[in-house]
């Protein structure tokens, strides 16, 4: 039997999404005259048992105007993803393949109870990283940094000495909280500097002398275990891009090596409860 809640108000679908925290969030809105969202349904409803770290929801956008109308609803049916109240992309239309390749995209490896939780409140910033924009400086060509970035076995280790600059843009502004980096205790990394909203990638003159925002002292504990560091999170709260430079390592082994890096915060655009407090009565009136 599916998982997919049917939502009846605006205060059942803000709690809702409150509720589900780092979770995925995927909203069908539909509706009974639509033919296409009716062959919809039962797929949707089978995904809701294929993917149970997510957390389902329909909405009759009849029903719940007001929902439809504060999310930019305008086709049926209309697929729309949220994590930590956020909205992450949409899909229209009656497109089993299509639906489930965004789910898919967004819903992570499947174990995102266990990684999510590790800091409360806050989430995995993967999918707000715009791969395609971020730079390392010194990585080997067989292992990059974007395999640090995914749960593979793969790994990213620098080239010629133990030095690393990792550039990391966002596809919007986010706020960063803290730093999960997974590493081996010898070539795993040491001393590290962090930069933000840099105009482009420093070099590792720049990094070495310039004032940074934070710098960290990584013990071996932190990169065996993967224990997310927290940041001055005062001091990150609206990050276009983030460097990290590495400076050593932990045993001052020729190259240095990350096996994962998970980048923990929110994003800034967060979807305004407000609004729908304000359609559905005074302040209070919806619990």
């Amino acid at each position: 039997m599916g998982s997919v809640r049917v939502i009846n108000n605006e205060s059942q679908f803000y709690s809702q999404l409150t509720g589900a925290g780092t979770k995925l969030v995927v909203v069908d809105y539909t509706a009974t005259w639509c033919g296409p969202c009716q062959r919809m349904a039962p797929v949707f409803e089978q995904y809701s048992v294929k993917y149970p770290n997510a957390v389902f929801l329909k909405v009759d956008v009849d029903k719940c105007a007001e929902i439809a109308a504060s999310q930019g609803v305008s086709v049926m049916p209309t697929f729309i993803f949220y994590r930590n109240r956020t909205k992450l992309g949409s899909c229209q239309g009656a497109d089993a393949a299509g639906l489930e390749s965004k789910i898919q995209q967004y819903y992570g490896n499947g174990d995102n109870e266990e990684s999510e939780s590790s800091v409360t409140g806050h989430m995995d910033l993967n999918t707000f990283i715009a791969k395609t924009q971020c730079e390392c400086l010194n990585e080997s060509d067989d292992h990059n940094f974007v395999q640090c970035l995914t749960t593979d076995d793969g790994y990213l280790e620098s080239d010629c000495d133990e030095q690393l600059i990792l550039s990391i843009t966002f596809t919007q502004a986010v706020k960063v909280h803290s730093l999960k980096i997974k590493a081996p205790t010898d070539s795993g990394p040491k001393y590290v500097k962090l930069f933000i909203n840099q105009p482009r990638t420093i070099d590792f003159d720049m990094a070495d002398s310039n004032t940074s925002v934070q710098d960290l002292t990584l013990s071996s504990k932190d990169i065996e275990e993967g224990n997310p560091i927290p940041l001055r999170y005062v001091k990150f709260q609206n990050v276009q891009n983030l460097q990290i430079f590495i400076k050593t390592n932990q045993a001052g082994t020729d190259t240095t090596r990350i096996d994962q890096l998970i980048i923990y915060g929110s994003p800034i655009s967060t979807t305004n409860m407000g609004e729908f407090k304000r359609v559905t009565g005074k302040k209070g009136e919806s619990h």
